[in-house]
């Protein structure tokens, strides 16, 4: 067992970066044969119309991997930047080093940005001549959206591409190639299933927090002196990375979800109903559990949408709106600030009044249409616009509200069949209150 294995090496992320395109795991639809990234790595150093690309996607998805591996395919020249630290100086003596070396020996240059979304206006507008010309290739990388935090006129000059966070099947076989892999742990250890399913777990498609962790679990497997622990495996025998080292890396708790599973279910499910048994602090418990266990927020946002139509109702009819602007929010700034609007909208459906007579409405209704529980539509509510519809009587006797006086006027709407049918129920609660009142008045006048 080699002894110091971590010792003075750079991260197991960094590592276990691809040299390939063919080693990235995840973006095959960037990926595909032909496609402009294909073609961006294959072509050669004097290639006279080189295409700029922004990358935007999650953290941990592949974008300085994609750049990097994209720049040793194709022999280019890589020079990185970082929005972070560098300003227009440092982007106007890489522009002019980039023409010198394309104009002096036929060299061509890919510029790498990282978090382009933090350069001022002056700072991106530095990068126009440079890309306009052709000088560099630029690869620009952003967590932001670059329609909000990129200028126009570069992202105009760039071929935007979206990066998905990795499946579950992308992290596992990454993490598998960083077990045995030289360049990663080099089958030093052996990484149990349930370990290999909570770094998954645990990354919620960031392949550099899977590999950060299991490099921590690792070097926990192996003991300070890179050999297992006193009381743990044999010397002679190869270190087992556990869940329970897993945790103890990451020092947080393993929660036991499956995403597939019955966890997935019952947790969902104790959530919906603790928000309509309006126990907010239930609500929140069950939210922190579906986040932490890396659940996805888009499933946590359309569950509360459906909540807020289902349990809520008209009781509360903001309750929808904040229950859409919330899934809107996730989808826009994405994880981990995500949380707090999914957190503001299970607060406000949870402590908010309840109704579900719109839901046991549409649902009586649709059993009684199943039933054959339907007749012809009356005669003057019926289309007269097309010619000869007069002559059949549609339309004939119909009575437009508008022109009363209240707005409502005696009137048959229900086939006959159903005349005196009774859907939509309203309770007591909340702003149904008020509607209970108004439609007892609506349905006396109605019936005339």
């Amino acid at each position: 067992m080699p002894t110091a294995l971590f010792q003075g090496q750079t991260p197991l992320a960094v590592r276990m970066r691809p040299t390939s395109l063919d080693e990235v795991a995840g973006q095959a639809h960037l990926l595909k044969p032909r496609s402009p990234i294909r073609a961006l790595a294959q072509a050669d150093a004097a290639a006279s119309t080189p295409v700029s690309v922004i990358l935007w996607g999650p953290p941990g998805t592949g974008k300085t991997t994609l750049a990097q591996a994209i720049a040793r395919t194709s022999g280019r020249r890589f020079v990185e930047l970082s929005a972070v630290t560098a300003g227009v100086r440092d982007v106007r003596e890489v522009m002019q080093e980039a023409l010198t070396q394309r104009d002096l020996y036929g060299v061509s240059t890919i510029l790498f940005l990282d978090e382009i979304h933090r350069f001022t206006k002056a700072q991106q507008d530095a990068l126009l001549p440079g890309v306009e010309n052709g000088w560099v290739v630029l690869i620009a990388a952003t967590t932001e959206n670059p329609s909000f935090s990129v200028v126009s006129p570069l992202l105009s000059r760039s071929l935007l591409l979206t990066l998905q966070p990795l499946s579950d099947e992308d992290l596992g076989s990454l993490v598998d190639r960083a077990v045995s892999d030289a360049r990663g742990l080099n089958g030093s250890v052996v990484l149990a299933d349930d370990a290999r399913a909570a770094l998954v777990r645990l990354a919620s498609g960031d392949a550099r927090r899977a590999l950060t962790a299991l490099e921590a679990a690792a070097t926990i497997a192996l003991g300070t002196d890179g050999r297992a622990g006193e009381g743990g495996e044999d010397d002679e025998s190869t270190p087992t990375v556990t869940a329970e080292a897993i945790a103890q890396a990451v020092d947080r708790a393993l929660l036991r979800y499956d995403r597939q599973g019955d966890e997935h279910y019952d947790v969902i499910s104790a959530f919906i109903k603790s928000i309509r048994g309006s126990d907010v602090d239930a609500s929140m418990h069950y939210l922190a559990r579906m986040i932490e266990a890396g659940e996805d927020p888009r499933f946590i946002a359309r569950r509360l949408v459906i909540s807020a139509a289902e349990d809520v109702g008209l009781a509360d009819p903001q309750a929808l709106q904040i229950a859409v602007a919330a899934a809107d929010a996730v989808a826009f700034i994405g994880m981990p600030e995500g949380r707090i609007p999914l957190a503001e909208a299970t607060a406000y459906l949870a402590t908010t009044a309840k109704s579900n007579a719109a839901y046991l409405a549409i649902d009586q209704a649709i059993a009684d249409v199943r039933k054959g529980g339907f007749g012809r539509v009356p005669a003057h509510l019926r289309d007269a616009h097309y010619p000869g519809a007069k002559r059949l009587g549609h339309g004939k006797g119909y009575v437009y509200p508008h022109d009363a006086e209240i707005g409502i006027v005696p009137q048959q709407y229900l086939p006959d069949e159903l005349r005196g049918r009774t859907y939509y129920e309203p309770t007591a609660h909340g702003q149904e209150r008020d509607v209970q009142a108004r439609l007892e008045k609506i349905r006396r006048i109605l019936e005339g």
